[in-house]
C-alpha cells in the first residue's frame, strides 16, 4: 500500500461515485419527510454511515495490489456462496424474500456481496483459461460458475438479484474471447424463457381467452414438447456425424435452445410467486390492475412525468411525502429524484453513471493484465444494468424487479459492495501497466 497511489487515482472514476452518494443521502432525507413537513424516518442517517465507511473501503482498495486478491478469490465465492445458502435456510424474511441475515435492525444481504465474488472468481477463471484450446468446455464451467449464486439467490426468491448475474456472464465471457455462437445461445435462451414464462399469464390474466399459448405452462404438454425438441436434435446429430453438413449443427443449436427456454420458463413458473409474475404481467399494461400489480408503476411514472423540466424543488415532492410511491428511499429513489431535480437532474444523473462505465471500459482496454480487464468488464455490466433496469422500472420502460439504483437507494450492502467494486476498478487502474 503506497499513499502516493492517491496522486493517481481515477477522480473521474470516483468522484461521479461519491456525488451519486451524497445525492442518495439528500433524497433519501426527502423521503422520509411527510405530507407535514416532518422527518418520520432516521434512513438518511445510517445511509451517511454505510457511504462514509464504503468510501474509506474503496480507498483501501484502491491501494491495494488487487492481484493478491486473485488467490483468495475462489474462497471469497465460496464464503458468499454460504452465506447465501444460509440465508435461504435461516434468513429474515422481507417483501416476500429470505435474503437478509443479521441481528435486531443490523443485517447484511450477501447477495449485494456474492455480485462481487463472483466477478473475482470468474476473472480469476476466465485469465487462467485463456489459452485454452477447447472454447465450449471454458464456457460452459463459466456458466457454472455464475448459475451457482445465481440460482441460491432464486431460491430466496429474489428475482431481482438474480437477473444481475446475466449481464456479468455474457460480458465477461465476450470480452474474455468466448465464441459468439455460445453466448447468442444465452441470450436467445433468456429471451424465449422470459416469453415463455410471461404469455400464458398474459393470456389468463389480460386476454382471458383460452388459447394454445397457455399450454405453455402444463406441465405434460411441455415434456412433450422437450421429448419432440429432443427427437429432433438427436436426428440432428446423428446427420451432422454422418453427412457433415452444417446446417445440422444449426438444427441441433435452435432445438436445445427451445428446449433449454421451455425447462426453465416451467421451473420459474413454479418457483416465482404469484405478486412477481404479476409484475411482468402489469409491466405490459399497468392499467389492468392499477390499484394492485399495476399501481407501483403508474405512481413512478407519475412521480417521474410531474417533475417537468427542472423540478418542483428539494422537499417539495408530493408522490413521496404523500406515500404514493411505495419502496420510495430504495426500488424508486430515482422517482423521488425526477420528481424534485426535473429532467435536468436526471440528465445530470445519466451523465454520472455514464461516467462510471466509461471510466470502465476505458480501463477494461487500457490494463496489460487481463485478470484485472475481466473484472473492469465485470464491473461495468454491473453498475450499468442496475442503473438501467432501475431507471427504467421508474419510468415504466421495464418491468419491476427489485433492483436497486446503486450507491443512491437506500441499503448498507448495496451501497458497501458499489464502493468495493469501485475501489477494485481504482485499483486495477493504477496498476495498469504492471503484468
Amino acid at each position: 500500500m503506497k499513499f502516493r497511489d492517491l496522486f493517481v487515482l481515477d477522480y473521474l472514476l470516483l468522484c461521479p461515485a461519491i456525488i451519486l452518494t451524497i445525492f442518495g443521502i439528500f433524497f433519501i432525507y426527502s423521503s422520509g419527510v411527510n405530507s407535514s413537513g416532518v422527518l418520520v424516518s432516521s434512513e438518511y442517517v445510517r445511509q451517511i454511515v454505510w457511504g462514509a465507511a464504503g468510501l474509506v473501503i474503496a480507498l483501501v482498495l484502491a491501494l491495494s495490489n488487487y492481484r493478491r486478491i486473485q488467490q483468495l478469490a475462489f474462497y471469497f465465492y465460496l464464503v458468499s456462496l454460504a452465506l447465501i445458502l444460509y440465508t435461504c435456510v435461516a434468513g429474515r424474511e422481507i417483501n416476500g424474500a429470505r435474503a437478509w441475515i443479521g441481528v435486531g435492525s443490523f443485517g447484511i444481504q450477501p447477495s449485494e456481496f456474492s455480485k462481487i465474488t463472483t466477478i473475482l472468481f470468474l476473472a480469476q477463471y476466465l485469465d487462467i483459461t485463456r489459452r485454452e484450446a477447447n472454447q465450449f468446455r471454458r464456457f460452459v464451467i463459466a456458466c457454472l460458475i455464475v448459475f451457482a449464486p445465481m440460482a441460491l439467490v432464486l431460491l430466496q426468491p429474489d428475482f431481482g438479484t438474480a437477473l444481475v448475474f446475466i449481464p456479468i456472464l455474457l460480458f465477461m465471457t465476450f470480452i474474455a474471447g468466448v465464441r459468439t455462437r455460445y453466448i447468442m445461445f444465452l441470450i436467445i435462451t433468456f429471451a424465449l424463457t422470459a416469453l415463455f414464462l410471461v404469455v400464458p399469464f398474459w393470456q389468463r390474466f389480460v386476454v382471458k381467452q383460452s388459447s394454445g399459448l397457455a399450454l405453455l405452462s402444463n406441465v405434460r404438454f411441455v415434456l412433450i414438447l422437450c421429448i419432440a425438441t429432443g427427437v429432433i436434435a438427436a436426428l440432428a446429430g446423428f446427420g451432422l456425424v454422418r453427412y457433415k453438413k452444417r446446417y445440422f449443427y444449426w438444427i441441433c443449436y435452435a432445438a436445445f435452445m427451445f428446449m433449454a427456454a421451455l425447462i426453465a420458463a416451467l421451473g420459474a413458473g413454479r418457483l416465482l410467486k404469484e405478486y412477481q409474475i404479476n409484475r411482468l404481467v402489469v409491466f405490459i399494461d399497468p392499467y389492468i390492475d392499477p390499484r394492485g400489480a399495476g399501481w407501483n408503476i403508474i405512481q413512478s411514472m407519475t412521480a417521474v412525468g410531474s417533475g417537468g423540466v427542472l423540478g418542483k424543488g428539494f422537499l417539495q415532492g408530493t408522490q413521496s411525502h404523500y406515500r404514493f410511491l411505495p419502496q420510495q428511499s430504495n426500488d424508486f429513489i430515482f422517482s423521488i429524484f425526477s420528481e424534485e431535480s426535473g429532467f435536468v437532474g436526471g440528465l445530470l444523473l445519466f451523465a454520472l453513471f455514464l461516467t462510471i462505465c466509461l471510466r470502465l471500459v476505458k480501463i477494461m482496454k487500457s490494463t496489460v493484465d487481463p485478470f484485472g480487464c475481466y473484472i473492469a468488464a465485470g464491473l461495468a455490466s454491473l453498475y450499468s444494468f442496475h442503473f438501467l433496469v432501475n431507471v427504467g422500472m421508474a419510468m415504466g420502460i421495464m418491468p419491476i424487479t427489485g433492483i436497486p439504483l446503486l450507491f443512491m437507494s437506500y441499503g448498507g450492502s448495496a451501497l458497501l459492495s458499489a464502493m468495493a467494486g469501485i475501489g477494485l476498478a481504482l485499483s486495477v487502474h493504477i496498476r495498469r501497466f504492471q503484468f
